[in-house]
């Protein structure tokens, strides 16, 4: 539904729809203190430790009164790769309100075991977290985060639910009939490829896995001497690393990991399939897959020491930036490749993140506001066009946005096809174990170790098994 204007609401004050307290930031400062943070770490997306933010931007005495959180303070956990986007958030949140934020940046794989901990634990040191979707549905078992779906209902005019984008809104926030959060990151992957190096062997850009595997083959053997090679494979182990190199793979095969009755579909044909190229391409990769993550992979490519890979669509924001990157016109995108009898791309919705309200906070209301304006459409679209931020659309608007599309301009159609049915990871309570056990086998597929077939026989026994406990 379209959002109504809530004209009763104090200009500047938080009970105003997010685009009013959006709508005050003076764009110049916002847009001069992403470029700080951008030139200071442009490599966040690839989870490379954030350098430091410049100190804040002088603004409004956020101490001044008719600031209506002035004096009172919020502690957010945000995913690391997130921590230069968080930085300027919290800048920002506090220059409009007075609120002091605190960002606690902490690694993909220690994001969930941090905010069941400090709950449970009965530190309630944080008041946001910023979840990676596959495990809400571990953070509701376990009583982590706040229900909102009255808040989303109460306060659906400023929020505007229908306008996040549909494959992320219910995947991202709904689990047992009730809504979590609100999405922040879109995350999916696209194929991008170096021109100048495909060019240079007269190549075209690849529509199936077997065109990815005979261009990365044909490259490797022809330039690997002069240290360039055909395919950056990300194969490190941790889930949102080689789960995101697997699912993509098993998305373009036509694969699930579920049946339609909701059971393991670990070794269907398109699931072995899947397994079988990511072991293919592993002798024409970048060495070495099993070692290769964020940090390795982005450099790769945007210094041209790599021709393909398959990776977040920020990427598309990123590669265009000098400052962060030596293939700025050299570079195109496409969905990604297609395998066996499948011919329509699908993509999947590798990582993504939405803010939730920790079931510890005493500041439920604070916490609530701030979640609203940080992914409300002028906030996310400042993130989304800021390189090296990480931040992927969230929302329709956003992603049709001209401003998007301007610094987007190859990656948008891209997006915009790809995102409409993309591959969801598990959203079970127990996700969080099976994806543990699935990056277990991929991991030994890459290294060598397992043949895959061996390897996803062990993870679909393993996922029968928590599936059933």
């Amino acid at each position: 539904m379209r959002r109504k204007q809530n004209v009763l609401a104090a200009p500047g004050s938080l009970a105003a729809a997010p685009s009013a307290i959006a709508s005050a930031l003076n764009r110049r400062r916002f847009i001069g203190t992403a470029a700080a943070l951008s030139a200071a770490g442009a490599l966040a997306a690839c989870g490379k430790k954030d350098a430091e933010a410049p100190p804040p931007v002088a603004s409004a005495d956020a101490g001044a009164s008719g600031k209506k959180y002035a004096g009172q303070s919020l502690n957010l956990l945000f995913n690391q790769p997130h921590a230069l986007a968080g930085k300027l958030l919290a800048q920002e949140f506090e220059a409009l309100t007075g609120a002091k934020i605190t960002v606690t940046p902490v690694p993909y794989d220690q994001l969930h075991a941090q905010a069941t901990l400090d709950v449970q634990s009965g530190a309630n040191q944080f008041d946001v977290i910023d979840y990676f979707y596959h495990t809400l549905g571990a953070l509701v078992a376990d009583k982590v985060v706040v229900d909102v779906t009255d808040r989303i209902a109460r306060d659906a005019a400023q929020i505007e639910p229908g306008d996040f984008l549909p494959s992320l809104y219910d995947t991202y926030t709904l689990r047992d009939g009730r809504r979590w959060g609100l999405p922040y990151d879109g995350d999916t992957h696209v194929l991008f490829y170096n021109t100048e190096i495909f060019g240079r062997h007269g190549l075209t850009a690849p529509k199936t896995w077997d065109d990815y595997y005979n261009a990365a083959r044909l490259i490797t053997e022809k330039e690997s001497a002069n240290g360039i090679y055909g395919a950056v494979v990300q194969g490190f182990k941790i889930p949102v690393i080689v789960g995101s190199s697997y699912a993509n793979r098993l998305a373009g095969f036509g694969g699930s990991f579920f049946t339609p009755d909701g059971k393991p579909a670990l070794t269907s044909p398109q699931a072995i399939a899947a397994a079988e190229e990511l072991a293919r391409i592993v002798p024409y990769a970048l060495p070495t897959p099993a070692e290769t993550a964020f940090e390795h992979a982005l450099p790769a490519f945007l210094s041209g020491k790599a021709a393909m890979i398959d990776f977040w669509t920020d990427l598309g924001v990123t590669a265009q930036d000098p400052a962060s990157s030596k293939i700025v016109d050299k570079w195109a995108l496409v969905q990604l490749p297609v395998g066996g009898e499948n011919k329509t791309p699908r993509a999947a919705l590798n990582a993504g993140f939405g803010l939730g309200i920790t079931a510890g906070t005493k500041k439920t209301e604070l916490a609530w506001e701030f979640i609203k304006w940080a992914t409300s459409k002028d906030i996310s679209l400042q993130q989304d066009v800021l390189p090296g931020s990480g931040i992927d659309p969230n929302r329709t608007s956003v992603l049709n946005h001209p401003d998007y599309i301007k610094a987007a301009p190859i990656l948008q159609p891209q997006l915009k096809a790809a995102i409409g049915d993309a591959l969801a990871w598990p959203l079970q309570a127990q996700s969080p174990k099976l994806m543990d056990a699935l990056t277990e086998q991929l991991a030994l597929i890459v290294s060598g170790k397992k043949k895959p077939r061996e390897a996803l026989e062990a993870a679909q026994a393993s996922w029968v098994q928590l599936l059933a406990a």
